[in-house]
Formats: C-alpha cells, structure tokens, sequence
C-alpha cells in the first residue's frame, strides 16, 4: 500500500513553509523542532549569521549525519552473512 502525500504547514524562526511528504504529523512536528533547535543554537553561538548561512550550517550537519549514518549502516551489511 503506497503511502500518501501530505501537506504540512511549518513555521521556522518566524517564516511559513509547505512541506511536502509522505511522514506523520509527529514525524515533521519533530524535524520542525530539531531544525528550530538547531537554529536557536546557531543563533545562540553566532548572533550575527545570516537566516542563509544558518541553514546551510543546519543542512551540512544533517548530511553529514546522514552519510556517517549510511556508513554504519553499511557497516553492518557488510557482516551479514550472504
């Protein structure tokens, strides 16, 4: 059964987004809250960085995540047996 897409409405340091996607509600309620964290930390650190080079301080961690993540996982693969 294929999922279906859904519309969210998020607001991020006070802009509004649509976001498109197939997850939950509580699945983008807490991406919304980490990316709002992340920002509030970046701000916190460096109160004089653009709302542009905030995000992309956000999206190099989130793909630098995600490849250490696909590593481990590989990893892992790796050790079952074929």
């Amino acid at each position: 059964m294929s999922e279906q897409v859904r519309r969210f409405k998020v607001e991020i340091d006070g802009q509004t987004y649509t976001v498109i996607g197939k997850h939950s509600p509580e699945h983008m309620k807490a991406v919304v809250d980490t990316v709002e964290e992340q920002l509030n930390q970046i701000k916190e650190m460096m109160p004089s960085l653009s709302r542009e080079k905030a995000a992309i301080l956000i999206a190099l961690n989130a793909v630098s995540d995600q490849l250490e993540k696909q590593a481990q996982l590989n990893q892992l693969n790796d050790k079952l047996p074929k």
